[in-house]
């Protein structure tokens, strides 16, 4: 007769093999539908790696007010008509969006920060002029937006030809990072810095040394590359789809010499 854990674990095992063709299922119903997909994943509802492989990856669902957040940013990028209609600019709209964290609300978040500009975009403008840099710019949000929250990630701060973005999982900072600097932007090439550690997070800011680091591996990274601290690095280990070269020290302005390295989708 079969005991009462060999009860409980045969129990168990049927309901998570249960549970598992029910995610499946459901991850298939989505993808059957390619507009419904890219919705879905833009705007948090779903995460990206989980649609592809349901079997392998958390299904990570944005908490309610990014959900709100993001579909503010979609709209801003694919109809900005619509929120000048409101009277709202997108950064404003975006604000009330996190309402639901106050000043006193932030707390310490271990969290990774992914920087990134154009190489080369003051020389670009004073060539070209104000006209055409806007245009570059307004490219660049509305080409990277989706790629960044397809990631789980969130668009902090928008600064000049530049992003500002968190990721609460390390591995997905790194394939956004990657994915952003390997982007064909025309005339200028995109750069990234990450690092990972404590911040003070708020709804509308991250204060903290990992801030800081981020933003100038930043500065060290040529066009078209994306720099990583060690501490990225290790943080994600074997990661399948990018790779880590040999870390070398770089000197950062105001900051103590760092180890990073360059990563590279393979």
């Amino acid at each position: 007769m079969p005991s009462t854990d060999d009860v409980r674990d045969t129990g168990a095992r049927a309901v998570a093999s249960f549970q598992q063709s029910i995610t499946e299922r459901l991850a298939r119903l989505i993808r059957s539908d390619e507009e419904w997909a890219a919705q879905a994943v833009d705007v948090g509802l779903v995460d990206r790696d989980w649609l592809a492989d349901p079997s392998a990856n958390p299904a990570r669902i944005a908490p309610p007010g990014q959900v709100v957040e993001r579909f503010l940013q979609r709209t801003a990028e694919q109809r900005p008509s619509v929120l000048a209609n409101l009277g709202l600019s997108a950064l404003q709209a975006m604000s009330l969006a996190g309402t639901e964290l106050g000043p006193g609300d932030a707390t310490p978040t271990e969290v990774t920060v992914v920087f990134t500009d154009l190489e080369g975009f003051t020389t670009f403008t004073a060539a070209e002029g104000d006209d055409a840099a806007a245009h570059l710019v307004g490219e660049h949000n509305r080409r990277f937006g989706p790629i960044v929250r397809s990631r789980g990630g969130r668009i902090v701060k928008r600064l000049g030809d530049g992003l500002m973005l968190t990721f609460p999982a390390t591995e997905a900072a790194v394939l956004a990072a990657v994915e952003l600097a390997g982007e064909d932007h025309g005339p200028l090439r995109v750069r990234a810095g990450l690092h990972h550690g404590d911040a003070v997070v708020s709804h509308d800011d991250v204060v903290g040394n990992v801030v800081n680091i981020a933003a100038r591996l930043t500065e060290q990274a040529p066009g078209g590359v994306a720099l990583a601290s060690v501490d990225v690095r290790d943080q994600v280990g074997d990661l399948r789809g990018v790779r880590f070269s040999r870390a070398r020290r770089y000197k950062l302005k105001g900051i103590d010499p760092i180890s990073a390295c360059k990563v590279e989708a393979t």
